[in-house]
């Protein structure tokens, strides 16, 4: 009986103790990032080619989602200003509207879910073959070498796709608002320009965008070099990668809102 009551305490404290120690791992982790990231800057085709892998190759889902949630965007917004006799802060809405949140939080979903995967399956890859064990024995450090150039790679595509998922968007947003609808167009642009600051909108959905490559990025390359060196602990860790990197962006988000706006 003694047992049956205190099973579901040890696997509660058996989770914290877990969790607590991947914090803290994860944490070292960082730092030999940083202490090791000047050998991958001195090597910039390293950083370059994982910038193309992390960055380029998602453009693709970037721009076309940032398309359609633009529409989708110019849509409904349409359908509710038009009720209060607003219909012309369309462009102001959707604008503030994707460099806020939507821009931000949606490229880093994106982000995660195509980058983020790719990058762990691809360390988790070269774990299970023995490739970062014979860069050991090499005397090449596998973090300056593997880990490092991918995480500045995604530290600086996030921010770029984010803006580019923004300007997307917007001109989603002009398409449904401006060609479907009929809005007039200098309204549309002006109501946006009048209503959108810099630092106050455009700087800080950046400095969101920027978080969230960090967060995503750290988490992909980390679950990577901690996987299983077996193909289901290398599937295990990809999906860890994208619900993990999911709940930090949203929580992540809540708290940069609230500092921010």
């Amino acid at each position: 009986m003694l047992d049956w009551m205190t099973s579901p305490l040890r696997r509660l404290g058996h989770l914290t103790i877990n969790a607590v120690w991947r914090l803290g791992f994860i944490s070292r982790f960082l730092l030999a990032i940083l202490a090791n990231s000047g050998q991958s800057l001195l090597r910039l085709q390293l950083t370059i080619r994982e910038i193309y892998f992390a960055g380029v190759m998602s453009l693709i889902i970037i721009v076309v989602s940032g398309l359609f949630v633009g529409m989708v965007l110019g849509l409904q917004g349409y359908t509710t200003l038009v009720k209060f006799g607003s219909a012309d802060a369309l462009g102001a809405m959707v604008a503030l509207a994707l460099l806020r949140e939507l821009g931000p939080v949606l490229a880093a979903l994106l982000f995660a879910s195509r980058a983020g995967s790719a990058m762990t399956a691809e360390i988790g890859l070269m774990k299970t073959t023995e490739q970062l064990d014979a860069m050991s024995v090499m005397a090449v450090d596998p973090i300056a070498r593997v880990v490092a150039p991918r995480f500045w790679a995604g530290v600086i595509s996030m921010p770029i796709l984010a803006a580019l998922f923004n300007v997307v968007g917007v001109f989603g947003g002009y398409l449904v608002g401006v060609v479907m609808i009929g809005l007039d167009a200098g309204t549309f642009w002006s109501q946006m320009q009048g209503n959108v600051d810099l630092h106050y909108d455009v700087i800080n959905g950046l400095i969101k965008s920027l978080c969230f490559g960090v967060a995503v990025t750290l988490i992909a390359v980390f679950e990577g070099y901690d996987a299983n060196p077996t193909a289901a602990g290398v599937s295990a860790a990809t999906t860890r990668t994208v619900v993990t990197s999911a709940l930090v962006i949203l929580a992540l988000d809540f708290v940069l809102t609230a500092f921010m706006f």
